[in-house]
């Protein structure tokens, strides 16, 4: 799994069904599918034009955000790091805490506070280098009701 402080992009090639090959400055390659976005983000319907789709693109030399010049659509490369890892997890505890993370858009500090973790134990359920116990995942449940975010 990837192992950045913060998720920087190298290059990003758009593939056949609205899907994103993205390469990682610690050399990591990931295949990322934004399908389901279009369902919960109605700014990204542009990209549904598949010729739009296409034309995703990284500033040379920055790589912070995928972008798409015509519809000035944005995507950042944090943001799409962690679709990358609930996307491409090694098991379903991962891809569920994950998936917590970036629907939430969530920071490791963030996630930690919200669950009062260590960041250090967050990155390690991400990365996979540490099962995730299934009273974490239950609090990852238990923040969203509190915060009125369970959809």
């Amino acid at each position: 799994m990837a192992t950045m402080k913060r998720p920087r992009l190298t290059a990003v090639l758009a593939l056949p069904d609205y899907r994103l090959q993205l390469s990682f400055i610690d050399d990591s390659v990931y295949t990322v599918s934004l399908a389901d976005a279009f369902v919960h983000y109605p700014a990204l319907e542009p990209l549904r034009d598949e010729s739009v789709f296409a034309q995703a693109e990284i500033i040379p030399g920055e790589g912070w955000t995928v972008e798409w010049i015509e519809p000035d659509i944005q995507i950042g490369a944090d943001t799409l790091w962690l679709d990358a890892m609930a996307q491409n997890a090694q098991n379903e505890a991962q891809r569920r805490f994950m998936g917590w993370r970036a629907k939430h858009g969530l920071s490791l500090k963030q996630a930690a506070d919200a669950l009062g973790l260590t960041v250090r134990t967050v990155s390690a359920y991400g990365t996979g280098s540490r099962p995730i116990p299934k009273t974490v995942l239950l609090a990852c449940k238990g923040w969203e009701v509190e915060q009125g975010k369970l959809r």
